[in-house]
């Protein structure tokens, strides 16, 4: 196992696939956002390597991202690999859903488990808005693609982000009374170095949780409050789904982390709001 020095099993590695992405959601990235050269990134050989001796070091769980994962070239074959590593007993992906509704299907039968997909507004106008180019009618239908190929449980990731998407909670909350999906509602992550504005932009918790139970009604406690990974569960009265807070900012969930993050140019990261990262890819291809 990967013990850290705080006692903490380290044993769930994210991996960056590519820093591409279809998309280009306002508060993410510039619309002509120019991305990294395929060969600084790793390749397909180079991650199926890195997932073997992270296996070997005890790491059973791989979350596959982005960017977004789903336009990386031969990504099934990928997969497959992945999920054939000796030792992987989980993998999942984190993706905005625009390619699932062609990819769910083989994506499923080449081992993957399950899908987050992101969804920031049930607004047509608005999500094209914040994406720039983006339709909302691909990512439902990606999320139900999904849930037909049996990669589920589904879960619904929301950022919400005070100026963009404050105005959508309730919405999107009430997917769960007909759906047996958990919407996860997100405290928008400064990262490094964070400035002022990206501070006033977020949106807690505890505000979202507020603003559901005056909208929609008491919320009930699912698991005793027990996390179900980084998120505090939550349901609506006669709701078939689940409401969870994940609430990076306002109750930092550090002391239960799990997980370390491998980046598509190869670099090993243990915590998003940290500079520190360690180099693999240049020793592995020395």
């Amino acid at each position: 196992m990967a013990i850290d020095r705080f006692g903490r099993n380290i044993h769930y590695l994210r991996i960056s696939l590519t820093d591409h992405c279809n998309l280009r959601c306002v508060y993410c990235m510039p619309e002509d956002m120019t991305f990294r050269p395929n060969q600084e990134l790793l390749q397909d050989a180079e991650i199926l390597h890195l997932a073997r001796l992270f296996a070997d070091l005890g790491f059973d769980k791989i979350r596959l991202t982005g960017g977004e994962p789903t336009v990386r070239a031969h990504l099934v074959d990928l997969v497959r690999g992945i999920a054939g590593t000796p030792g992987i007993r989980h993998l999942s992906m984190t993706t905005n859903g625009v390619l699932l509704d062609r990819l769910a299907q083989p994506l499923a039968q080449a081992g993957l488990q399950r899908v987050n997909i992101s969804i920031d507004t049930l607004d047509p106008a608005k999500f094209r808005r914040l994406t720039r180019w983006g339709d909302l009618d691909d990512v439902l239908r990606g999320i139900h693609a999904a849930e037909s190929a049996g990669l589920t449980p589904i879960k619904l990731n929301a950022v919400i982000v005070r100026g963009y998407n404050e105005n959508d909670v309730i919405d999107l909350a009430r997917l769960t009374y007909e759906n047996p999906w958990q919407v996860r509602f997100i405290e928008m992550m400064p990262f490094a170095g964070a400035t002022e504005l990206q501070l006033k932009q977020v949106v807690t918790a505890a505000q979202i949780h507020s603003q559901i139970e005056s909208g929609l009604g008491r919320l009930e406690i699912v698991n005793g409050g027990r996390l179900d990974g980084e998120a505090r569960l939550f349901r609506l009265p006669g709701a078939l789904g689940e409401i969870g807070f994940i609430s990076s900012v306002t109750q930092p969930f550090c002391a239960a982390c799990t997980r370390a993050r491998l980046t598509a140019d190869g670099r090993l990261r243990l915590c998003l709001l940290r500079e520190g990262e360690v180099d693999l890819l240049t020793p592995l291809r020395a």
